[in-house]
C-alpha cells in the first residue's frame, strides 16, 4: 500500500479477493485489489486511484494483485502527443460521419440488445454474452463518480423522419487529468468497419477538447490477443514499479 500513502484515501479499506481464473491467460489464477466503501470512492478519489492502476466495473474499483504474474500493464495515452498512423486515419474517416451524442448513464432496450449481439459475436463463450438485463445495467449502468454514455448514430434520416441507426454505445468517466474508457460495443455485423478504433480516436479528439491530458485504456497484457491493440496508440505510457513510463516500442 505504499505508493497510495500520499493520496486523501484515509477512509478507505482494500482487500485482496480470493483467487480465480484470469479471463485473458490460459492456466493462470488471477487476484484483485479491491477499495471499499464504494460510496466513499468520489471523482477526485477516483481520479487518484486510476493514477494508481484502478478501474471500475460499475461501483466495484479493483486493480490486479495476482500473486505470481504481473502481466497486466495500467495504459494511458498522452492525447496532446499522440500522431495517428495511416490505419488509424482511414479509420476515422470511415466512419467521421457517424453522429455522438452524450447522455447521462440510462437504460434502454436498443442498448442492450446491441450489446447482447456484440458479446455474442466478439466475445462467445467468455460469460458476459450470456448477462442478463440486471447484470448489463451493473456492470455499465452504475457509477459513482462523473460518468456519460456516448451513442452513435447513422445520421439522421429526414426523409422518413425517424431516428438515425445506433451503430456504437460508448461508456467513459471523466477524471480529473483526463478520460478513462470504461466500455464501448458496437454493431459487430458490418463488413470491414473499424469501429473500435474510431471510437478510441473520439475519445482523443474529446480529451483534447476538454483540455484534459490523458485517455486511460485500461489494462495492456503483451501475451493477450484481445489486449494487444492498445499499445498501437502511441506514445503509450504504462505503469511499471509505480511510475508511468512510455513504452519502448521496440519491447511490445
Amino acid at each position: 500500500m505504499s505508493q497510495l500513502n500520499d493520496i486523501p484515501l484515509s477512509a478507505l479499506h482494500f482487500y485482496l479477493t480470493a483467487p480465480y481464473p484470469c479471463s485473458y491467460l490460459p492456466g493462470v489464477q488471477a487476484r484483485s485489489q479491491v477499495a471499499t466503501p464504494a460510496f466513499l470512492i468520489s471523482a477526485p478519489v477516483y481520479s487518484e486511484l486510476v493514477q494508481h492502476g484502478f478501474r471500475r466495473s460499475g461501483t466495484y474499483t479493483y486493480r490486479p494483485r495476482c500473486d505470481d504474474c504481473r502481466a497486466c500493464v495500467p495504459l494511458r495515452v498522452p492525447v496532446k502527443e499522440f500522431v495517428p498512423n495511416r490505419s488509424q486515419r482511414r479509420a476515422w474517416r470511415q466512419h467521421a460521419h457517424l453522429e455522438a451524442t452524450p447522455h447521462a448513464l440510462q437504460d434502454s432496450a436498443e442498448y442492450y440488445e446491441l450489446y447482447q449481439r456484440y458479446q455474442r459475436s466478439r466475445h462467445p463463450n467468455g460469460g458476459m454474452d450470456n448477462d442478463d438485463r440486471e447484470s448489463y445495467q451493473n456492470f455499465l449502468l452504475q457509477s459513482h463518480v462523473d460518468s456519460l454514455l456516448v451513442e452513435f448514430r447513422e445520421p439522421f434520416d429526414q426523409v422518413q423522419d425517424r431516428q438515425g441507426i445506433l451503430r456504437m454505445v460508448s461508456v467513459i468517466d471523466l477524471l480529473g487529468d483526463g478520460l478513462s474508457s470504461v466500455y464501448t460495443f458496437y454493431d459487430p455485423d458490418l463488413p470491414r468497419a473499424r469501429l473500435g478504433v474510431y471510437n478510441v480516436l473520439w475519445q482523443f479528439e474529446l480529451c483534447r477538447k476538454l483540455e484534459l491530458d490523458f485517455v486511460y485504456l485500461g489494462y495492456w497484457i503483451k501475451d493477450s490477443r484481445k489486449m494487444a491493440y492498445k499499445t498501437d496508440y502511441r506514445p503509450a505510457q504504462g505503469l511499471q514499479e509505480g511510475v508511468w513510463r512510455t513504452l519502448d516500442e521496440g519491447k511490445t
